[in-house]
């Protein structure tokens, strides 16, 4: 077995999969883009869903990564498991359609015991597989894989709700009896218990089913195309290789470790060795967090990473440390990290000031509130819900901290009563929210600011002074969390004629706080809603004030072509079509028109080509400031909803479009790159609303349309797409001259059925009548072999039930002296019977039956009825 560090396991795992033609792609930031479903990136798999899914084509069917995650549901486990972490590495190789079970399996075992590998014992090597998977079974002993080494257990399976899904191997190392005190053995792994012996390093899943809800397991069908789905785990690989009694002695945690050692006094050993473990784990999870764009904040996974620190700092108080220190282990994770990670270094003076404001912060408050809470503690052990709410609403002490340490004294937390407090809070806190919108009536402080606040045009950075400080519409002195604040001059937009408002920064020397929203006081100055990372701000503390820029520009391209846009429907569709709303932001744009129908497809083509056109132009955008009555006269479009001063902007894009505007705009229609006009619709009796993309947007829909059509070509053999549309009409063709030959089919068919079940018919008193269940037949198939068989009979009671269960479709008809028995009567008679429902006439009747079982009973029924 090598011994090989973190950083070899990392290239010989890329290295060994590179050479089996997959291509590596660079895992992604550990904040989801465009996944709302997801707080963090927990898997290996997660930037890849786009190629999963089809949503784009991956540069390659095959893909090897190593990918930074994030997993805190179990975050007290942390530091009691040789193995539970928030952060950790997930190794993946990937297969999107491309190999399969015989592929992965080979190179499993090969990656794991050879010598172009981690050259690890092949006789200490364990796979759980799915007993449904005999393929697996059947693989891993093929390649040399002992069958008492293969264990079956039936949760190895995959699927999260409808969709791909299949079962999954798992592998495991076996670490020998001194992990296992009890000698438990292989019982550990068949019976799927919590051990340190058998170690989980590796999942496969093979995507090979689609799942569906109502639909056993066993009857899922096949994907067309399978997919490979694979994740190790880095640290447990390292664990082994390395030979360490837990992850936690490997490389990947022990300069930590050795660092948080100068700080104490305390050795490595004993009863320090959780809190030694837990601040190790959470330097690592803090430092790359915050490196990909995550902050501290009361909420989602800003309160996460708050939760982290503050349990880090616990600890460290357990080791002796009683000062702010977790900033400074940021030095070690980004030498650490260097040569695989280089973002912790460039961003670690940044993280480090960042993780420093949030320790000194938790420090103004811990002390007091830990005080009360082993005073209430000395009291009595069990807290009551209003005691855990004071301790955090007051004091800002975790909730999580509170049940611990109560845990740990003996005592038990009355979640639910602190739960019910948090809601009325929410509560309250949503009324205020309504009531400082309203700043006219609520708050003084807001109403008497009067100092002029300036927004400049066309500037993404400047320098700017702290003019005002106010925190739910009160004058403060100072803001070292959130706040709302206002500049002299600022290049922030503020959210106003459907345009949203800026986001960036405010920066000097000593403080960085991110600007998240914008608002205005009542005196119309600017108000930046800001969030903290470190340091504080004063009034008369000069920053620099810095937007996103890019952000800001797809914005000034989506509100460039909402102005096209409005001007081109007024050309297609007439001058009579007035603005009703818009909204721009930097994915799309949005635009409210009166109209009464729908959009045909030529007008919408027309539409799309005409604003792209004027795009193509390059028409220099200028704005004008003009009295408002001498913009009347240029003919400008305006907003009558609208509310305008004495001096308005008119911003022009020659003589196509002119509008009183207050956003911000591109320099030349040119700049907007291509719109696409995504979809029309209906909001209002009388009003439309047509929803577009520019620009990168534009691209990224139209790059997806391609592939779309790419993929139809492909599967009609690579034709031109000009012969697309022919073939389809052609396939439409064929496909309604099948449907014709499959109805004909079906009349013989039924004819058939019916010569067959001629001589089955009972007679009684002049009448006819038939129970048959025809296994598997549609509604539609029941009445044809119906009409067959009444057509031989003048007086007849027929029941037919077809389907399989639990859905069995049914059908009655009744002719002749058959109606007086009636269709409507048997059917609700086998509705009762057989548990279903329907109806109808006494000639004919339908309906939907659960079971084919007790046909006896309905004939009985019938044979009562015609005596």
């Amino acid at each position: 077995m090598k011994k090989l560090t973190g950083r070899e396991i990392r290239d010989t795992w890329i290295a060994f999969f590179e050479k089996r033609a997959h291509k590596y792609i660079a895992g992604v930031p550990l904040i989801p883009q465009g996944d709302k479903s997801l707080l963090w990136v927990n898997a290996g798999v997660t930037g890849l869903k786009k190629y999963f899914d089809g949503s784009e084509i991956p540069p390659s069917r095959r893909i090897v990564n190593v990918q930074k995650s994030i997993r805190t549901n179990d975050i007290e486990n942390v530091g009691h498991t040789a193995r539970h972490h928030t952060f950790f590495e997930m190794l993946g190789n990937f297969s999107i359609g491309d190999y399969f079970r015989k592929e992965v399996l080979k190179w499993a075992l090969e990656i794991l015991t050879s010598e172009e590998g981690f050259a690890i014992d092949k006789d200490r090597l364990y796979m759980t597989y799915n007993p449904i998977d005999q393929d697996s079974y059947r693989l891993w002993q093929e390649y040399g894989v002992k069958e008492d080494h293969l264990i079956p257990l039936e949760g190895n399976y995959w699927q999260i709700g409808e969709g791909p899904c299949g079962p999954n191997t798992e592998v495991f190392y076996d670490r020998g009896e001194a992990y296992d005190p009890e000698h438990l053995g292989i019982k550990l792994l068949q019976e799927d218990m919590e051990n340190d012996r058998y170690i989980e390093i590796w999942g496969i899943v093979f995507s090979q089913f689609n799942a569906v809800n109502g639909v056993a397991r066993e009857d899922y069908k096949e994907l067309p195309s399978k997919n490979i789905d694979t994740g190790a785990g880095l640290e447990r690989i390292a664990c082994i290789l390395q030979e360490t009694p837990t992850n936690f002695e490997t490389d990947l945690f022990m300069p930590i470790i050795e660092a948080t050692k100068k700080l104490s006094s305390l050795p490595y050993e004993g009863e320090n060795l959780m809190s030694y473990r837990v601040i190790a784990d959470h330097a690592r999870c803090l430092s790359f967090a915050l490196a990909d764009g995550a902050t501290f904040s009361n909420e989602g996974r800003g309160y996460v990473l708050r939760r982290i620190i503050r349990r880090a700092m616990r600890y460290g108080q357990k080791l002796g440390i009683n000062k702010p220190f977790m900033h400074s282990l940021v030095d070690t994770v980004a030498q650490m990290y260097i040569n695989f990670y280089p973002n912790v270094e460039e961003k670690k003076e940044s993280i480090k000031k960042m993780i420093l404001a949030e320790e000194e912060r938790f420090l103004r408050t811990l002390t007091e509130g830990e005080a009360m809470l082993n005073s209430l503690l000395d009291d009595h052990l069990d807290l009551k819900g209003e005691e855990v709410f004071k301790l955090y609403d007051t004091y800002g002490f975790p909730k999580e901290l509170t049940k611990e340490i109560s845990e740990e004294r003996g005592g038990s937390v009355d979640m639910d009563g602190f739960n019910a407090l948090m809601e009325e809070q929410k509560e309250r806190a949503r009324k205020a929210r309504g009531e400082i919108e309203s700043f006219a009536k609520q708050s003084a402080d807001l109403l008497a600011f009067s100092t002029p606040s300036t927004f400049v045009y066309g500037e993404f950075e400047m320098k700017s002074k702290v003019i005002g400080l106010f925190k739910d519409g009160k004058k403060v002195d100072v803001i070292d969390d959130e706040g709302d604040i206002a500049l002299d001059n600022t290049p922030f937009y503020s959210e106003s004629g459907g345009q949203v408002s800026d986001c960036g920064t405010l920066e000097n020397k000593d403080m960085m706080a991110e600007v998240t929203s914008m608002g205005k006081a009542p005196q119309k100055q600017h108000l930046h809603h800001v969030k903290v990372n470190y340091g504080s701000l004063k009034v008369g503390d000069e920053v620099v004030a810095k937007i996103d820029g890019e952000r800001r520009k797809l914005i000034a391209r989506n509100h460039s072509a909402t102005h096209l846009l409005h001007s081109a429907l007024g050309e297609v569709l007439g001058e009579h079509v007035d603005q009703k709303g818009s909204f721009v932001n930097e994915n799309y744009l949005r635009f409210d028109f009166s109209f009464s129908r729908a959009l045909t497809s030529d007008e919408k083509k027309r539409i799309e080509k005409l604003v792209n056109d004027k795009i193509a132009e390059s028409i220099e955008q200028k704005t004008l400031v003009l009295p408002i009555e001498e913009a009347k006269k240029l003919g400008a479009e305006m907003e009558f909803s609208e509310k305008y001063g004495e001096t308005v902007r008119v911003v022009t894009f020659s003589e196509f479009s002119k509008e009183f505007c207050g956003g911000t705009h591109v320099s030349n229609s040119q700049d907007i790159g291509v719109f696409a006009l995504v979809a029309e619709e209906a909001i209002a009796a009388g009003v439309r609303r047509i929803t577009g993309y520019t620009s990168l947007g534009a691209y990224n829909y139209l790059a997806k349309k391609r592939s779309i059509l790419d993929s139809v070509a492909s599967d009609f053999g690579g034709v031109a797409d000009d012969d697309i549309m022919n073939r389809i009409k052609s396939l439409r063709q064929e496909m309604a001259e099948k449907e014709k030959e499959l109805s004909s089919l079906k009349d013989k068919m039924a004819s058939l059925s019916a010569s067959e079940l001629g001589n089955s018919f009972s007679s009684k008193n002049g009448v006819n009548y038939l129970v048959h269940f025809e296994a598997g037949a549609t509604r539609e198939a029941l009445l044809k072999l119906g009409d067959n068989l009444k057509g031989n009979n003048a007086d007849y009671v027929i029941f037919l039930i077809g389907g399989n269960e639990p859905s069995c479709p049914m059908i009655a008809l009744a002719g002749g002296k058959g109606l007086k028995v009636g269709a409507n009567n048997v059917l609700k008679k086998a509705s009762v019977i057989l548990g279903g429902r329907g109806g109808g006439k006494p000639e004919s009747a339908a309906g939907q039956a659960t079971s084919a079982n007790k046909l006896d009973e309905i004939k009985s029924f019938i044979e009562g009825e015609v005596a």
